[in-house]
């Protein structure tokens, strides 16, 4: 009898454990079942993507010129209007020549008159009535007239105010009567002339992104004018000095932009674009909203970069398996565009990851460095 109570008394012994055991297991299923239901998950996929630099710019012509005068006088006529196209040698303007007609008619009396003196005196000399000196001083003379009469003809013809080149008059002439005054600082502009057939953008880009930008990549850029239309471009120059000149400190000019640059702490570079306008649309002048391509990959492994965090370790994600477990994964990235990063290694095509984010407890260790509860997650 004794032998048979114990036996019962094993067998109730597994059942209660066997169903403890059942219970346990259902229940660490469930709590997993649970959890994995409330992470917000997506998978490593693969897709196409572009690596952009954005930027800012001027649309300008590759050629354009500035005429303005040699000398100083009156306008008399203006012979073009805005818009018309103009060839090179193309008359476009006169001065006012009577003071320097003037000038050049008194300039070829003095050759007239120092030619006879020197013509008398050198036959003179040759029979030994007049000395070396009274020769070279005639001589002298002579030649100082006729360099007189070239600049004074020279003065006369700059009067008349050619095209230097083929293109467009770009703006508003001067009108006739107004003064045109030469000089090396400001001289009056008469007109402007450029060659609209080939356009270029003179763009900003910040400092740091200017290290990605290359000579001959592609870019796509558009204007508020036509709205919705895409132009294209290509990377031409690359300026090897800051729009402020301010690493110059040699320079007097950069001293000033040299405190605004460091005060607003931005830096950029003059990147010009060669622009493809065969509609002829573009104006000069007009604003354009460049995106610079610096990289493309096609098929790549990406994440999306709000699943993407740091830590004094590197970049990693946080890997969902099929049973809700979690561990954070370390990448190794690449590319990146507005919404998605490259990963070069780390995951595999499928993976599973979390995209959503739940704070970290700080512990109290945390909380006495920090004095505020821990510092703040890398994201």
């Amino acid at each position: 009898m004794k032998i048979d109570w114990k036996i019962k008394a094993f067998v109730a012994a597994l059942v209660v454990a066997g169903a403890a055991y059942g219970g346990y297991r259902y229940y660490t299923e469930q709590q997993a079942a649970q959890q994995a239901a409330s992470v917000e998950t997506v998978q490593v996929a693969r897709r196409d993507m572009k690596a952009v630099v954005s930027a800012t710019g001027t649309i300008t012509p590759v050629d354009s010129v500035e005429v303005s005068p040699k000398i100083t006088a009156r306008i008399t006529s203006v012979l073009v209007k805005e818009n018309d196209e103009v060839k090179a040698g193309q008359v476009v303007a006169t001065l006012d020549g009577t003071d320097y007609e003037a000038k050049m008619n008194k300039a070829q009396y003095e050759v007239t008159n120092t030619r006879s003196k020197y013509n008398r005196i050198s036959y003179l000399y040759s029979i030994g009535a007049k000395s070396q000196e009274e020769l070279e001083d005639a001589k002298f003379n002579y030649d100082t007239a006729q360099s007189n009469l070239v600049s004074a003809e020279s003065d006369v013809n700059n009067t008349i105010i050619t095209a230097p080149m083929d293109g467009v008059v770009v703006g508003i002439p001067q009108t006739v009567g107004s003064m045109a005054v030469q000089g090396n600082n400001s001289p009056t502009v008469i007109m402007r002339i450029a060659d609209l057939s080939s356009k270029q953008i003179l763009a900003k880009v910040d400092e740091t992104d200017i290290g990605s930008v290359k000579v001959g990549q592609e870019a796509t850029f558009t204007v508020d004018s036509y709205s919705g239309k895409t132009f294209r471009a290509r990377v031409s120059k690359i300026s090897q000095t800051d729009t402020g000149n301010t690493w110059n400190i040699n320079s007097s000019s950069s001293t000033s932009s040299t405190s605004a640059n460091s005060s607003a702490s931005v830096i950029y570079y003059y990147v010009t674009l060669d622009v493809e306008d065969p509609e002829n649309l573009l104006l000069p002048a007009m604003t354009a909203r460049v995106d610079i391509t610096t990289a493309s990959r096609s098929e790549v492994l990406s994440v999306p970069l709000s699943t993407l965090k740091t830590d004094s370790n590197g970049s990693y994600v946080v890997l969902v398996q099929p049973d809700g477990t979690q561990e954070n994964r370390y990448v190794e990235t690449g590319i990146y565009d507005d919404e998605y990063v490259e990963i070069l290694s780390g995951l595999e095509e499928g993976d599973m990851i979390s995209s959503s984010y739940t704070a970290k407890k700080s512990s109290s260790a945390d909380s006495s460095k920090n004095g505020r509860g821990g510092p703040p997650p890398h994201m």
